[in-house]
């Protein structure tokens, strides 16, 4: 332990009550933070790999059915699970009759017909609207913690700073002396606080800023494949309307 990291543990252990609580909240958000900026990342960074490779392979299926048994791999995939969740509803449209009967086309090749009433369409806009909605929140989830953290750590640390000064100033008036050994050691212990609500607030704005990003690119992946289903299932209608007329 160096000399510098041994003043500042005494300057802590020396500090008032108020600003050793203050350290201590920061001290939360600090390790909370972090613990989020892990956890986030690898998740995200896993939805993000995931969902390349099933993008990858559902552009190369020939049918949904062999998209459907490669996405309940994928489990990090956000893709996939939408996909599962309209692929689900699509089928059980077709099986509770909304459908016509049985046809192919050459993305089916599961054994159900894709020529389903608009009626049906709608539950699987409806299916995978929804499906976006939970995984959008899923991706969001205690990421507004690190906004908290670089909004209010700053000002938590400058309270504290501010009690320290007060009760340094409040020392001189007792003592009669105002001397740079008798202030310094009240306001360095003080400033501790600012440096530390500083120290929690950089990164989890930095990992804040980073995470909205990436979410919004996931955002706008999903809704483009859920128009493109969309799109590849009505084309299908369409071409079983074509060949019955």
């Amino acid at each position: 332990m160096t000399l510098a990291e041994i003043d500042l543990i005494q300057m802590i252990s020396n500090a008032g009550i108020v600003v050793q609580i203050v350290l201590l909240l920061l001290l939360f958000f600090s390790v909370t933070s972090w613990a989020i900026i892990l956890v986030k990342y690898r998740y995200i960074k896993r939805a993000f790999k995931q969902s390349a490779e099933f993008t990858e392979y559902f552009w190369k299926s020939r049918d949904l059915s062999s998209a459907f048994t490669k996405a309940k791999q994928l489990h990090g995939s956000p893709l996939a699970r939408i996909f599962r969740i309209g692929y689900l509803e699509l089928k059980k449209t077709s099986q509770s009759g909304e459908a016509g009967n049985p046809g192919s086309s050459s993305k089916s090749g599961n054994g159900f017909s894709f020529n389903t009433k608009f009626t049906g369409m709608d539950n699987v806009k409806r299916a995978l609207r929804r499906a976006t909605n939970t995984e959008m929140t899923r991706m969001i989830q205690m990421v507004p913690f690190l906004a908290t953290t670089g909004n209010t750590a700053p000002f938590i640390g400058l309270f504290g700073t501010v009690w320290g000064i007060m009760n340094s100033f409040s020392g001189i008036g007792q003592r009669g002396s105002a001397s740079l050994a008798v202030v310094a050691p009240g306001i360095s212990e003080a400033l501790v606080a600012t440096a530390a609500g500083l120290a929690a607030a950089i990164p989890a704005v930095i990992a804040f800023n980073f995470f909205m990003n990436k979410i919004r690119i996931v955002e706008t992946e999903l809704q483009s494949f859920s128009a493109d289903f969309l799109n590849i299932i009505e084309r299908d209608i369409l071409r079983i309307e074509r060949r019955r007329s």
